[in-house]
């Protein structure tokens, strides 16, 4: 099996000569249980990134902070010298400590330090996409402290360290902050079935070309709202997941899907989602879910 080109389709990010297939791949389950430490089983994650690009994926998210550092360097001693069609994307922003705990940081010098500690475990010169991630678990960043993190980015990509930014876990507000600053190619938020919160900012990026990259695609949801999912899943023969996958790349042609997966069976099923096809009856119902209680 590989991933048919006119399945998912293609997305070209804006201002820029990088085309990716909507379906990519996301590289954080290949640390650790919680994506902290070394993975179960390296052989496997390691095989996972090369079937993935066998399989025609030509898009990976990561970051230093999944590990912490352990899938940059995976992937880095995995693929690279990386094929020219591959486009990776890492993000910035936060820390894990010895614990694992998760923890924000977007001051000028440690956003610095961590694009150049990416691009020195993922082996790159340029990093083609970076997202400055603002917000975390627990709610969204104030508007005012977007700015000078902006700067930095946009002085880093002056530089040629980044080519290119993101954003993640932002509000409309703070993407035309940013955007004041510097041009945005992507935002990657939380978004699925049942979290729908950024439809109205998913339908405005779409007019202005800009990609929408949704993590958590079965996130939160309650067992009435997974059991009909699930139902619409047995009816199509597939699983949950891939028909969460297929109703987010039939939501709008700027959304790209990065499934996380450290295992090739899962990779394999994530990857048929982009060829799965969902009839108006199955679209209606997929829409309903988020209205169940």
């Amino acid at each position: 099996m590989t991933l048919p080109a006119s399945a998912a389709g293609r997305f070209t990010f804006p201002g820029t000569e990088i085309s990716v297939s909507r379906m990519g791949y996301g590289a954080m389950q290949l640390a650790g249980p919680h994506v902290f430490g070394e993975p179960k089983d390296p052989d496997e994650a390691r095989a996972v990134l090369c079937e993935a690009l066998d399989l025609g994926i030509d898009h990976i998210d990561t970051s230093d902070f999944y590990g912490p550092y352990v899938t940059n360097r995976l992937i880095a001693e995995t693929l690279h010298p990386y094929p020219e069609n591959l486009t990776l994307v890492t993000k910035v922003g936060r820390w894990r400590d010895d614990q694992g705990g998760w923890n924000m940081d977007y001051s000028p010098a440690f956003l610095r330090k961590s694009v150049e500690d990416n691009l020195k475990r993922l082996k790159l010169d340029q990093v083609a996409i970076v997202n400055l991630r603002m917000g975390s678990a627990t709610g969204f960043s104030e508007d005012s402290a977007l700015a000078e993190p902006m700067r930095e980015m946009s002085r880093m990509q002056e530089e040629g360290l980044i080519a290119h930014i993101g954003l993640s876990t932002v509000t409309e507000s703070q993407i035309r902050i940013a955007r004041d600053i510097a041009p945005v190619v992507c935002v990657q938020n939380l978004y699925n079935l049942v979290h729908r919160d950024d439809d109205a900012m998913i339908d405005s990026l779409a007019e202005q070309g800009i990609a929408y990259v949704p993590y958590f695609p079965l996130g939160g949801f309650s067992p009435l709202q997974s059991d009909e999912l699930a139902n619409v899943a047995s009816e199509l023969g597939t699983s949950p997941q891939s028909v969460a996958l297929a109703w987010l790349l039939a939501r709008s042609p700027n959304i790209l899907v990065i499934p996380g997966t450290a295992s090739r069976t899962h990779l394999r099923e994530n990857i048929a989602a982009a060829s799965l096809k969902l009839d108006a009856d199955h679209l209606r119902r997929l829409d309903g879910i988020a209205s169940i209680s």
